[in-house]
């Protein structure tokens, strides 16, 4: 088991800390049929509908499971007190970052023994949010979430009403945060150095305060990929480590969809020798008709999810976008032949660096796609 509290990663995140904040174990198991008036805590169930969740979570069983990147599970309380997690991780790989009024308090890595974690001490009187926000991706493993436990006068309260922003992404590493804690090189594939809430996708997300959704893998791409699965037969899945699961798109309907993708792709139509182009294509490289072909029938798979939102076909920062690259040029067909007024393109130029986009070189990837967000948002 390893526990960490905030200052442990001060080094190497530079995480803004706030006082009586920890992380640490407080008894082993969780016991959720506690009364509401025992002195060791209110109880809030996983299934409380004042819990304020991003993801795609499967909540049918006895607890809510954390399978995607940027999946969150926030509430809102007042007084004052300590709050605790349930929580039981697959592998013990994950990571979650802990978000107190919406500043990162510290990470915390949770074990496979189902247990208790204080999140938040010595809260001061008022109101305040805290939140779990899964870091890692899916290949990690699965993070089954109980529910929070409210000690001192604290009290839930309700989220706040009104109507937000829907943003869903499509993408590979990049959108992911893969090695963006990773400095310089950005490139160390430890899952401590990813981190999907300082990737592009969630720092536009927070930029609208909007809902999220992040289906991503690092390496993976439309045509093929590093690993035996590509995008087109894993974007519709709930838990997708299982190919025979599938989400119910009617739960989640994002004004705006973003792919990202094809980076991978790019490098790999060049590699005749590697398994997955062997499996893919034969031993003859994809036409620029069958790339196009490629992106083109992903992008109508979206869209017939989402027969009225907005799509943004984003490429950048990597190598894709470098001059003369022949991929932009391919997306832009593919959306011409699409002639879908709702359906945009957003290029993002070479970072001319290497390894994975920096936290700056994210921010860069937000700032673009803010800019396209705010034209397209009076129309949604």
């Amino acid at each position: 088991m390893k526990i960490f509290n905030a200052n442990f990663f001060t080094k190497l995140l530079n995480p803004v800390l706030l006082t009586g904040i920890a992380i640490t174990l407080l008894t082993n198991g969780c016991h959720n049929k506690l009364a509401n008036n025992n002195p060791v805590g209110t109880v809030i169930s996983f299934s409380s509908q004042n819990i304020v969740y991003q993801g795609r979570i499967d909540a049918s069983g006895q607890s809510a499971v954390f399978y995607w990147p940027g999946t969150s599970a926030k509430i809102f309380v007042k007084g004052q007190g300590s709050v605790s997690v349930c929580l039981k991780d697959e592998k013990g790989k994950n990571y979650y970052n802990i978000i107190l009024d919406n500043h990162l308090a510290g990470i915390l890595h949770p074990d496979t023994t189902k247990q208790y974690y204080l999140l938040a001490a010595n809260l001061s009187e008022g109101k305040h949010s805290i939140e779990i926000f899964k870091r890692t991706e899916w290949s990690e493993g699965n993070t089954r979430f109980y529910g929070f436990r409210l000690k001192g006068t604290l009290q839930l309260v309700r989220p706040p009403d009104g109507k937000r922003l829907s943003l869903e992404f499509y993408g590979n590493s990049i959108t992911a945060g893969y090695a963006v804690d990773d400095a310089p090189s950005h490139s160390h594939p430890d899952n401590v150095f990813t981190n999907n809430y300082d990737s592009y996708a969630y720092i536009t997300a927070r930029y609208f305060n909007a809902n999220y959704r992040c289906i991503c893998k690092s390496g993976i791409g439309i045509m093929v990929s590093w690993f035996p699965l590509i995008m087109p037969e894993m974007y519709d899945r709930l838990n997708p480590s299982d190919s025979a699961s599938r989400w119910d798109f009617s739960k989640y309907i994002p004004d705006i969809a973003i792919i990202n993708l094809f980076q991978n792709d790019s490098w790999i139509v060049h590699q005749p020798e590697f398994i997955e182009f062997k499996k893919r294509f034969g031993s003859t490289p994809p036409s620029p008709q069958f790339i196009v072909n490629a992106y083109k029938q992903f992008v109508l798979k979206i869209r017939q999810h989402y027969p009225k939102a907005q799509i943004i076909c984003m490429l950048g920062n990597m190598d894709i976008t470098r001059k003369g690259s022949p991929w932009p040029g391919y997306v832009q067909q593919a959306v011409k032949q699409l002639n879908d007024k709702k359906i945009h393109t957003l290029f993002v130029p070479y970072k001319k660096t290497p390894g994975h986009p920096g936290k700056m070189e994210q921010q860069i990837l937000a700032d673009s796609l803010i800019r396209i967000i705010k034209i397209l948002e009076p129309s949604r």
